[in-house]
């Protein structure tokens, strides 16, 4: 089992930042940050393996979001940047993460953060 928290969300105007982070009681390979927007679907973020510090990006992210880690604390973070209203989503820390067939999947999910972009 691994128990995830989610905290730094908020609102914020656009071209503002966040930072969010994530403490996970335990690391795991890979973990990532979704997010569901309103009337959406969940979608992928950003997505890091711990032991090699590889990261991935969605396409709608690179260049404004970072995603990184603290292995000594167990914490995983998004460094969100000039961000835009189409960024407002529930944002959802993952781990254990892996292909499922065709579909990326996570084993463990926190409760999700709010994080809302007013223009």
């Amino acid at each position: 089992q691994v128990q995830l928290m989610e905290s730094g969300g908020g609102s914020v105007q656009a071209g503002g930042a966040l930072r969010l982070s994530c403490v996970a009681s335990r690391s795991t390979n890979c973990m990532g940050w979704f997010r569901r927007a309103p009337g959406k679907e969940r979608d992928q973020v950003a997505r890091l393996w711990t032991s090699s510090g590889a990261t991935v990006y969605a396409d709608s992210v690179k260049g404004r979001f970072t995603i990184s880690r603290d292995n000594a604390k167990n914490t995983l973070y998004l460094q969100m940047n000039m961000l835009k209203p189409e960024d407002t989503a529930i944002y959802y820390c993952a781990a254990d993460c892996r292909w499922v067939g065709s579909r990326f999947d996570c084993g463990y999910w926190g409760q999700g953060i709010q994080v809302t972009v007013s223009s």
